[in-house]
């Protein structure tokens, strides 16, 4: 059986089609602080809005839902609206605790997409200085806009700043990403190059029936992108919440493990998480 879903992609009924699953959307424009499996006590630093989803990417895997049954109706916050609600946190986090480990540009979508992204940029690393200097300031990205000169001058402001990068083949891409525009897959690895050695790397590894980056046919060429790219970190995970989509599966650690011996031949350092 087949059906189409929202993009008019014909899709396996059996694995591909959406599902009402408890997927999440975050407070806008601070949320936490959470513990991440890659990063620790993280605070979260949403610049999109709180209502929905703003991304240029709409992952069948996106632990925040599809963008057409997340769609935001509220604008995006303010730079003073973020400087100011962040100061407030830092300030509570000072007198009551947690101490930070990271605090983590994510949420609801693309946090590069926000026009003032760059002075949002400065505007934390003085707020970190001044509250809590030891704590590392993240980004999470899916490198669309790393095209950018601003974009990625700002990113590489940061201590982590962390670039997707989910293979290599356009038409797994354009299947499992599914980039909301046009994604030139070859320019966004020569402009992740560009931010070596500071770069790293986040790949996202799963399966499922027609959905699987893990073979050797997808990881050989993602690990010439990575070589290329000379990131100093490479991490690569699996499924870790329910998805929107139907029949994704984790892939296995051992599988995992395998692939970070790769990267780790390449002498590159790599994490994982299963």
């Amino acid at each position: 059986m087949k059906c189409s879903n929202k993009f008019g992609i014909s899709l396996g009924l059996h694995y591909l089609c959406p599902l009402i699953m408890s997927t999440i959307v975050y407070p806008s424009p601070i949320f936490g602080p959470v513990h991440s499996r890659r990063l620790g006590v993280s605070l979260g630093i949403n610049l999109l809005p709180a209502d929905g989803k703003w991304c240029s990417f709409d992952c069948i895997y996106c632990e925040c839902g599809l963008n057409e049954e997340r769609r935001a109706k509220l604008p995006l916050p303010s730079r003073k609206e973020v400087c100011e609600a962040l100061e407030r946190q830092l300030q509570k986090m000072q007198a009551e605790g947690p101490r930070p480990d990271v605090l983590t540009f994510a949420g609801n979508g693309e946090p590069t997409l926000h026009p003032l992204f760059p002075s949002i940029v400065e505007d934390v690393i003085r707020l970190r200085n001044q509250y809590f200097p030891d704590a590392k300031i993240s980004v999470l990205s899916n490198s669309t806009q790393v095209h950018r000169e601003a974009v990625r001058e700002a990113l590489l402001r940061t201590d982590n700043p962390i670039m997707k990068l989910d293979t290599v083949s356009s038409e797994y891409i354009q299947r499992v990403d599914r980039p909301q525009g046009h994604y030139d897959v070859e320019s966004i690895v020569g402009h992740l190059a560009m931010m070596s050695p500071k770069v790293i790397i986040q790949t996202m590894f799963m399966s499922g029936e027609g959905v699987d980056n893990t073979g050797q046919e997808y990881v050989g060429p993602w690990l010439e992108a990575v070589q290329k790219i000379a990131p100093r970190q490479v991490m690569i995970y699996t499924i870790d919440r329910e998805t929107p989509v139907a029949g994704l599966e984790k892939a296995r650690p051992e599988v995992l493990d395998g692939i970070a011996e790769q990267v780790r031949a390449l002498g590159i350092d790599c994490s994982v998480s299963y």
